[in-house]
């Protein structure tokens, strides 16, 4: 596996997203970067991953779980006219 490869796969498999203006989750630029194959590879690799990070949290969560019930915590409501 090239070196290129397995950054890519890496960078697919971590649970960090960025997000754009509005807070929305986009998905890794390295997804576009991979072909087929690789896509697959990468997939089978976050799911072992995710299975990992929940087996070693003390609630059995994973990164992505937990990233997701922050999200849910209530905040502060928007102002008017605020895009939500």
């Amino acid at each position: 596996m090239s070196h290129d490869r397995n950054a890519l796969i890496e960078e697919v498999v971590s649970a960090w997203r960025s997000r754009d203006p509005h807070g929305r989750v986009q998905p890794s630029p390295a997804w576009f970067d991979l072909p087929e194959e690789d896509r697959r590879q990468a997939f089978r690799d976050t799911l072992q991953q995710r299975r990992l990070e929940a087996a070693s949290h003390p609630q059995g969560l994973s990164s992505t779980a937990r990233a997701v019930l922050a999200r849910l915590e209530p905040r502060s409501p928007a102002p008017p006219g605020s895009d939500p």
